[in-house]
């Protein structure tokens, strides 16, 4: 794991974006596609829209870039709370992305169940995997923190937390009176890169119990993000870091 300390939200999405061109770069130079895993949020919209303009635009062939989804709250794809529609207005939209490799989580369905499953399913038939078989190994994920630890939609004490044979859940998130679906730690685990995003002096208590503190994965979901064989990286900026030891 590496943590990386930066002045701010802007700084964060910058190096984000340049870590993001490199890691694609490498993957693209020996196979077809790369899979991206995107987050919501405020500091992912930000990358988003750098990745869109000069010089990034040109740097990568995008149209060998397959986009998925690590979390989605169960609302239209047209909804101001939707983050595939804030990443469809963030950059796909304007880097021509072609709709077969734009693979969102359907929120809207009736049944969120259905939902998880059906993205399983599509994530299964683009890897061309099994039934019985272990999980997908994406190229790079990126994930965000909230004050309470929480990272994609998985939330304290919440029933996510435990499924060790789904890739994908509705989940129910009590405290909201809502279900979110998301991917499950079974699938992020398997990321070859996962890049965590966080900024904001809100989140700076849960950080520092979350890297530092003892492992209570119930209480803060995001210590259950600990790839099994690939590379994390943490951007923080000061403010987020600021209860953090010195390394």
């Amino acid at each position: 794991m590496t943590r990386v300390i930066l002045p701010g939200p802007e700084e964060i999405a910058h190096e984000a974006a340049d870590r993001i061109v490199k890691i694609a770069q490498e993957v693209l130079n020996e196979k077809p596609y790369f899979r991206f895993v995107l987050s919501g949020g405020s500091t992912p919209k930000r990358l988003f829209k750098i990745l869109a303009g000069d010089p990034y635009q040109n740097q990568l062939p995008w149209n060998r870039i397959q986009f998925f989804w690590g979390d989605e709250r169960c609302v239209p794809p047209d909804h101001p709370d939707s983050n595939y529609r804030m990443a469809r207005e963030a950059f796909l939209n304007s880097l021509k992305i072609s709709e077969g490799h734009i693979h969102r989580l359907k929120g809207e369905a009736s049944d969120p169940n259905v939902s998880a499953l059906e993205y399983e399913e599509n994530i299964r038939d683009h890897f061309s995997l099994k039934k019985t078989g272990a999980p997908p190994r994406f190229d790079l994920i990126l994930l965000g923190m909230g004050p309470d630890g929480h990272t994609a939609s998985l939330f304290p004490n919440t029933p996510a937390l435990e499924k060790t044979d789904r890739w994908v859940v509705a989940n129910p998130v009590e405290k909201f009176g809502t279900t979110r679906l998301t991917m499950t730690p079974l699938i992020l685990n398997q990321a070859a890169w996962v890049i965590f995003l966080i900024s904001g002096s809100d989140k700076a208590p849960i950080l520092s119990e979350v890297l530092e503190g003892p492992y209570e994965p119930k209480r803060l979901p995001s210590q259950l993000i600990q790839p099994e064989s690939g590379n994390m990286v943490w951007l923080l900026d000061r403010a987020a870091a600021d209860r953090l030891k010195p390394q």
